[in-house]
């Protein structure tokens, strides 16, 4: 089973839609349109209901004025949009979310709950987050709880270029 298929009645979840090549950008098209798919060496199609979900960091709109993506698809997709904006422009979401995702990441680990430091969590709310973002925070929190061996994940555990960019921007 594919990702429509298997999706069922559910929602598929398609990230970074901007980045699909022109020729996936067809099939999609034609997936959203027809509701049918066609499984790889099979001549019978499959009606599918999913409801599809997609995200991008690209804006669609010139993407569009360029030819890099198609106009019908764009459409086809763009029936509710929820605008997030980066994690740069909402500095104040970070604590709440360094909390979440070292929740979430030492029960994965199996490791004991960690804190951050006063200190750590003024650095990560200096840093300019404009590379990755959340995945980027998220990248970052995991290399922290690697670091630190106690309990508490202080400001030596943040990653250096984190730490100088956050300490000038502070």
């Amino acid at each position: 089973k594919g990702a429509f298929e298997s999706a069922g009645k559910g929602t598929l979840f398609l990230d970074e839609i901007g980045e699909l090549p022109a020729a996936a950008q067809a099939k999609l098209l034609r997936v959203l349109e027809e509701r049918q798919i066609t499984r790889v060496g099979a001549s019978k199609p499959i009606t599918v209901n999913a409801r599809v979900v997609a995200a991008t960091n690209r804006n669609l709109d010139e993407e569009v004025e360029a030819g890099r993506f198609r106009r019908d698809l764009y459409y086809r997709l763009n029936v509710h949009v929820l605008r997030v904006p980066p994690l740069r422009d909402r500095l104040s979401d970070v604590p709440e979310l360094v909390d979440h995702m070292l929740a979430t990441m030492c029960v994965r680990f199996a490791k004991k709950r960690k804190e951050v430091s006063p200190e750590a969590l003024r650095v990560l709310v200096a840093y300019d987050w404009r590379q990755n973002n959340v995945r980027e925070l998220r990248n970052i929190i995991e290399r922290m709880i690697i670091a630190a061996d106690g309990e508490t994940i202080g400001a030596e555990h943040i990653p250096q270029e984190i730490r100088d960019d956050g300490a000038a921007g502070a």
